[in-house]
């Protein structure tokens, strides 16, 4: 099974969990699980951090394509389909315009494509003002967990160096 990780993974483990100053291993982690094809995001939110202009867009930046995939022929009847779903559950105009233009639609289709599991830091609300990646994975059948759960999953460790 490989993941396919939201943008809200990178920028809350920057700017709280995993700094890129205070623990490297969270990243050299996500390098190494993408190395042996478990790990990935999608270009569209690689085009989010990159917009950020920070440490995240340059770690983003060393990744290409490898880590942030493009978008290939099996992705696109998973983006009609994506797309009929959000144009059919009764969210406002505005929503659906959003989440279809952003990566969040992107990464479900392209989860949905290749069954991988969608991982973010968002989870299911009722509203009808914005169009969660949760909410959208329960009715096409595309799994979903948070950094957390996968990271226990995979049974990742972060062991501080001894030093001398």
């Amino acid at each position: 099974m490989a993941y396919l990780l939201d943008a809200n993974v990178f920028i809350e483990a920057k700017n709280r969990y995993y700094g890129l100053d205070f623990c490297p291993g969270f990243w050299d982690w996500l390098v190494d699980r993408n190395a042996a094809g478990a790990v990935f995001s999608i270009e569209k939110v690689a085009d989010e951090l990159a917009a950020g202009i920070d440490e995240l867009a340059d770690w983003t930046d060393r990744r290409g394509a490898g880590f942030f995939l493009k978008p290939d022929q099996p992705v696109v009847p998973g983006l009609v389909r994506v797309s009929q779903w959000a144009k059919d559950s009764g969210f406002d105009a505005a929503a659906v315009s959003t989440f279809l233009d952003a990566a969040d639609s992107y990464l479900i289709a392209h989860a949905l494509a290749h069954r991988h599991t969608v991982v973010t830091h968002e989870r299911v609300d009722g509203s009808k003002k914005k169009i969660k990646i949760p909410v959208a994975c329960i009715p096409l059948g595309v799994k979903f967990m948070s950094p957390f759960e996968m990271l226990r999953k995979e049974r990742a460790l972060f062991v501080l160096e001894k030093r001398s």
